[in-house]
């Protein structure tokens, strides 16, 4: 495997990374500004953004955009985080310039035509409405709130409905303008794929675009609290959350271990307590997630309204105890899902493709996977109680419960639990 990273006048990036005995590439720009590079009175727009960027250009409407990429059998599509937003491509290497150049299209000659941006709107508003009538979905909206109020990090990736529905073209542009400058913009590639070409190509498509203004988000402020929304729905829906460490920190695989052993499998602590030994629900999983100045640990459960109580409590408690008697042998186990899975799920060029832009937009380089597989091997018992005696200790909380959960503990009252 070979990596190579060029960079253009203008500051755009474009960084390859080769894998002999494919045929076929992945390949896309991927832009430093999602959700939290929103202002409150635009919340929605990078979501809305993506959208757009897929309903016509001044040389193609929406029809011929997925005509041109299918009729060599590739595909296309994007998606919008709370710090990147992603426009991709998988086709074979011999169209690999076709697939850069719509990108590029889409991205530099957007018409935004007042037509599409109602008829997407429509659209968007169904997505709302979706993630609203799924419990699963809408309390990760919650929690999110909850953790970070009243700022950038804590709002929806899809905004409100009633912004959706005031947006307009100069929202749109404006967005674009601001954010959209090349230095903020990285071409990445893995797979069947020519390096000099794909520089040559994105320097003639993108070398024009002039530089912009530096934007830096607010920081995120953790707060936590509570959010408890009283339904008489089947389940009852649990989300805990507590701030961890950054893409920075260096108890970034330690919390990743431990969210492994404590709710990441069958094996794990929460999997065996909550659901084989007391069959208190069916779902019951723990995530570690990252942002460039904070992080998450999550765990979620979706149980019936008379375990809910019992089944919060217990999470707790087991939290609580696993700071003090993480074993050795839990950790080489969480240890060996972490390399697995990452290593099985660079076999994909999108995979390796999404990894490098990901790398120089958190740390400026690559990480080589050598380097990555040492720092995860690293990982010991004694690091990972240590990161879960630092959620014990943080002193805070978010809460997110939805359905008949009347008879669940407060915020306070789990909080009390833990530091006892």
């Amino acid at each position: 495997m070979t990596i190579r990273t060029d960079t253009l006048a203008n500051g755009l990036t474009i960084i390859t990374e080769s894998m002999p005995g494919l045929a076929s590439t992945a390949l896309g720009v991927w832009v430093k500004a999602g959700a939290r590079h929103e202002r409150e009175a635009e919340n929605g727009i990078a979501h809305f953004l993506e959208h757009m960027a897929f309903k016509g250009t001044a040389t193609r409407n929406a029809l011929e955009i997925a005509e041109r990429i299918e009729d060599v059998g590739g595909y296309l599509n994007a998606y919008t985080s709370r710090e990147m937003t992603a426009y991709y491509a998988r086709v074979l290497a011999e169209d690999a310039g076709l697939a850069l150049e719509l990108i590029a299209d889409i991205l530099l000659n957007p018409v935004f035509s007042d037509e599409e941006i109602a008829v997407e709107r429509g659209v968007i508003l169904q997505e709302i409405g979706q993630t609203l009538d799924t419990p699963d979905d809408v309390i990760f909206d919650w929690l999110q709130e909850v953790s970070y109020p009243d700022q950038p990090m804590g709002r929806t990736i899809l905004g409100p409905a009633e912004r959706v529905k005031a947006f307009e073209r100069k929202h749109l542009t404006d967005f674009v303008g601001l954010h959209y400058a090349p230095e903020r913009m990285i071409v990445s590639a893995a797979g069947a794929v020519d390096h000099d070409a794909l520089l040559k190509q994105a320097e003639a498509l993108f070398g024009g675009r002039a530089g912009g203004k530096v934007h830096t988000p607010e920081p995120a402020r953790f707060v936590g609290g509570e959010r408890r929304v009283i339904k008489p729905l089947e389940q009852a829906h649990v989300a805990m959350s507590w701030e961890t460490a950054g893409w920075h920190s260096d108890d970034l695989f330690a919390m990743q271990a431990f969210s492994s052993l404590f709710g990441g499998g069958m094996s794990s602590r929460l999997f065996q307590e909550a659901r084989e030994k007391r069959g208190l629900c069916y779902t019951i999983f723990a995530q570690a997630s990252v942002h460039e100045d904070t992080g998450n640990f999550t765990v979620y459960s979706g149980t019936g309204g008379g375990e809910v109580a019992g089944l919060a409590e217990l999470v707790a408690d087991e939290l609580k105890r696993a700071a003090d008697d993480i074993t050795e042998a839990e950790v080489a186990r969480a240890r060996a899902q972490l390399k697995a899975g990452m290593l099985m799920g660079l076999e994909s060029p999108f995979a390796r493709c999404e990894r490098l832009a990901r790398s120089l937009t958190v740390w400026g380089r690559v990480p080589s996977l050598e380097e990555t597989v040492e720092k995860v091997d690293a990982v010991d018992a004694a690091a990972t109680r240590a990161a879960a005696e630092r959620i014990v200790s943080a002193g805070g909380l978010a809460l997110a419960l939805y359905g008949p959960v009347e008879a669940a503990p407060s915020a306070e009252a789990l909080n009390a639990r833990l530091v006892a």
